[in-house]
């Protein structure tokens, strides 16, 4: 065969021509100039990126007669060699066809050899993703220690199949897909080179369908200057690769617009008639509104388009478009190339979808429409609303810091409280144990009832107090510490909830009495003196003959009385 394809005979033969992957080849040159070559690299990206073009390169470059420099010369007879394949120490495997455990270990038996024409003997294996797991463990010594006239280079197109046993022991380089921008500037300079007439929009439709491969590109690129006759137009691009004409577009977006939706499927149906692909006039649909979108919010990014160009049309469309519209229709248009995916209708989802676009309707109002009116002084009265009440907390703040010392003072001197005993004495005077054991009767229906009403912190302040002395209409309550009564006298709806609430359960409305029970200890002693010169007879709890003798055996101070 006397004629090559183009991406054969403008595969990169230095460096300077690997498009795209500055991030790689700058570390390889560095690495040349200053001698520090690993014994092992892994090349790993999309197809057509530069990947086995790369390790073609460095195998030259390390090889150069003129070692140590940046680039092959690919004049001296080691690249000259190397490039015609006349030397055997660059060998080249495909382990897509080489995966068995068996030429590995050919290739561990013979990596011992010295080479024979150049200082470097270097095995590239292309698709080493496929090779067994045996193969892998066969390679697995021989690549983390290999003799040091050997430098094996991997590469491969799913990295993720490789066992980390193997990229550890590399130096990992990551290709990346080529830009359209750099796809279409490499094209420029071969048509320019090979004397090729051509349209530079058709090179842009050619570098968007490549999708980031410079092979896949120049192939495209082959196939438009055979269907053309003297010229590649933009029509023989978009014949070649199935791509959708930018008027066809215009048309389409222009009829969802104007929600005509005979005149979208009519369109539609003379695309798919040409023999446009479902899913191909899909993924151009949605960047030819990605686009739009961009031009619309960010015109001076005009390079940054991928597959629109700004002819009349297309800017009288964006002028029109708001952006939330646009928003839907990429939404829509990516749902149905998701559905289309997993269904064997792709022109019936074409069409519901074409409808939806067309239907689809963008509640927007313009700044001095009467609904953003409303709404702004909607927003006005709630930011003056959330200052006043940032200001009434602010003041309120500033009140409890200027003036913690009073109260703390009023809850911590424990020793300044002290009851009133005249109220108490007069329940003494008139207290009954009948009286005393109607309450006490009663008390644990009214803790419980107390509970019940979701008084909680109440029931757990009685929890410690109980009765200990009633008359008809008032009895004293008794807690164990000071300070449980002390918050009880203080919080006056304690005692008004507690009165009515024994009120409901007793039938009588009581006058309650609150008394820590040391202070109740020294009022009922005094009361009991005062009572003694007269020969009354004490109608409190200690009316009981047993416990007025026990009074008398042991005296009130050993003596503890319990109901």
């Amino acid at each position: 065969m006397s004629y090559q394809a183009l991406y054969r005979v403008w595969r990169p033969q230095a460096f300077i021509d690997v498009v795209g992957q500055e991030h790689v080849t700058k570390t390889l040159q560095n690495a040349l100039l200053q001698q520090k070559i690993s014994h092992a690299y892994l090349f790993s990206g999309p197809r057509g990126t530069g990947k086995t073009s790369a390790a073609k390169i460095l195998a030259k470059a390390v090889n150069c007669e003129r070692m140590p420099v940046s680039e092959p010369c690919n004049e001296c007879a080691a690249c000259q060699g190397i490039m015609d394949g006349s030397i055997s120490d660059v060998i080249e495997i495909d382990a897509a066809s080489n995966n068995g455990v068996e030429e590995i270990r050919d290739i561990r038996d013979k990596v011992k050899y010295a080479p024979n024409a150049v200082s470097y003997k270097v095995y590239i294996i292309d698709e080493v993703h496929m090779l067994s797991i045996g193969a892998f463990n066969a390679l697995l010594k021989t690549l983390e220690e290999p003799p040091r006239h050997v430098i094996f280079i991997l590469a491969t197109t799913e990295p993720h199949k490789i066992p980390l046993t193997i990229i550890s022991r590399c130096q990992r380089f990551d290709f990346k897909r080529i830009t359209a921008h750099d796809i279409v500037k490499r094209m420029v300079h071969i048509a320019n080179e090979t004397g090729l007439k051509y349209d530079e929009k058709a090179l842009h439709v050619i570098g968007a369908a490549a999708e980031g491969g410079m092979r896949d590109a120049l192939s495209l690129l082959d196939q438009a200057i055979s269907f053309s006759t003297d010229m590649v137009t933009v029509e023989d691009a978009l014949t070649v690769t199935g791509s959708i004409s930018q008027s066809s577009l215009n048309k389409l977006a222009k009829a969802i617009h104007e929600k005509e939706v005979a005149v979208a499927l009519g369109a539609l149906e003379e695309l798919l008639l040409q023999g446009k692909d479902p899913a191909r006039f899909s993924e151009d649909f949605i960047l030819y509104f990605r686009d739009l979108l961009l031009y619309k919010t960010a015109p001076e990014l005009e390079e940054a388009m991928v597959r629109a160009r700004l002819d009349e049309d297309f800017k009288q469309l964006s002028e029109s478009m708001l952006p939330e519209q646009i928003y839907e229709y990429i939404d829509i248009l990516s749902k149905t190339q998701q559905e289309m995916r997993f269904s064997n209708h792709a022109r019936t989802y074409l069409e519901v979808c074409l409808v939806k676009l067309c239907q689809t309707q963008v509640k927007s109002f313009p700044n001095d429409a009467p609904e953003m009116t409303e709404l702004y002084k909607k927003i006005e009265a709630l930011e003056k609303e959330i200052t006043l009440l940032k200001e009434q907390s602010t003041k309120r703040s500033a009140e409890a810091k200027s003036d913690p010392a009073p109260r703390k003072a009023v809850r911590s001197n424990a020793k300044d409280f002290r009851v009133n005993a005249r109220p108490i004495m007069q329940v003494l005077e008139n207290a009954t144990r009948q009286d005393l054991n109607a309450i006490k009767s009663r008390w644990g229906d009214l803790l419980e009832s107390l509970n019940g009403q979701k008084m909680v912190q109440l029931a757990a302040l009685l929890h410690d107090a109980e009765p200990s002395a009633a008359s008809s209409n008032a009895f004293v309550l008794k807690f164990k510490h000071d300070i449980h009564c002390r918050m009880a006298m203080e919080n006056e709806t304690y005692f008004q909830t507690l009165s009515q609430t024994l009120e409901e359960l007793a039938g009588t409305a009581y006058q309650i009495i609150a008394v820590p029970e040391k202070q109740w200890s020294e009022i009922r002693r005094e009361f009991i003196e005062k009572k003694k010169p007269d020969g009354d007879q004490v109608k409190t709890n200690e009316e009981d003959p047993l416990v007025a003798e026990a009074l008398k055996l042991v005296g009130e101070d050993l003596l503890e009385i319990k109901n």
